[in-house]
């Protein structure tokens, strides 16, 4: 975020009079903060994050076609998709999710990685919200090597968690096994056995202490199939098992890089995910 430009924000919500509402209400509270697009559903809210990358998304939590914690997935994708072509300032947008029930606006307080605006939006609690997204903004500007604060849960897990609330019939079931090609065979590898997988434009590697091995099911995907409290983003293309995390150490340029258990090789950790590692 360039400090010496207006903070800019996406505003989705099905419904035109709520985002009327909040429109007015965020002029009240923060009048210059820059509403460059709003959405009507979750699928116009991923494409108008992609095409105007804005520093805050306000997501209505239930919304067609994707939902808000759904297209809020989406978009903590996104956030160093531009890396290596020109938009590495970007980072994943601060998330606030708009809803009228209050089990989803606790859960995401209490995360401290996203905060809520309960339906219809008031003045004083609005100002809450405004206050601390500033906060965090401004934390983003900080010195990259100040860990004063302790990290916050990852997003990917309160989405997790958030998607179990909506969908409380039956508890996710995380991947138990690999199917992965060694060599020139097929061998079926233990989920909890896995060090870390990292993607190319074409094949995912998947590491063991003991074997290498290549799938063709991408990051994106691994995301939602694995237990997030287990596998962490560090990276678009990494996902790293927190419990094989050796160390945290920084290269010449400042760059993150984890160690992990009984290997040499490091993990680089893009500007996106450096909060997970703060305190340690």
């Amino acid at each position: 975020m360039n400090t010496a430009a207006p903070i800019r924000a996406v505003l989705a919500d099905d419904e035109r009079l709520m985002r009327e509402q909040l429109r007015a209400r965020l002029a009240e509270v923060w009048p210059e903060l820059d509403i460059v697009a709003e959405a009507k559903n979750g699928l116009e809210a991923v494409e108008l994050t992609k095409e105007h990358k804005p520093d805050i998304v306000f997501l209505d939590i239930r919304m067609p076609g994707l939902t808000g914690v759904e297209a809020a997935r989406q978009i903590a994708q996104m956030g160093d998709e531009g890396e290596g072509s020109g938009n590495d300032d970007w980072l994943v947008p601060e998330i606030v999710f708009i809803t009228a029930y209050d089990q989803y606006a606790v859960e995401a307080f209490e995360q401290g990685v996203a905060d809520y605006v309960l339906k219809p939006a008031e003045r004083e609690r609005l100002q809450l919200t405004v206050a601390r997204i500033k906060k965090r903004l401004a934390q983003r500007e900080a010195p990259s090597n100040d860990f004063s604060d302790s990290a916050p849960v990852p997003l990917q897990q309160l989405l997790h968690k958030l998607s179990g609330q909506m969908n409380p019939a039956g508890k996710p079931q995380y991947l138990q096994w690999i199917q992965a090609t060694v060599g020139q065979a097929i061998q079926m590898i233990p989920v909890e056995d896995v060090l870390f997988f990292i993607s190319d434009e074409k094949y995912t590697r998947v590491q063991t202490a003991k074997v290498e091995a290549l799938i063709r099911k991408p990051i994106k995907e691994l995301v939602d199939e694995l237990d997030p409290q287990v596998f962490w983003q560090i990276h678009r293309s990494t996902l790293v098992n927190a419990r094989a995390i050796d160390g945290i150490t920084r290269d010449f340029r400042g760059r993150q890089l984890v160690g992990v258990r009984g290997l040499t090789e490091k993990l680089e950790v893009s500007r996106s995910y450096t909060h997970l590692f703060k305190g340690m």
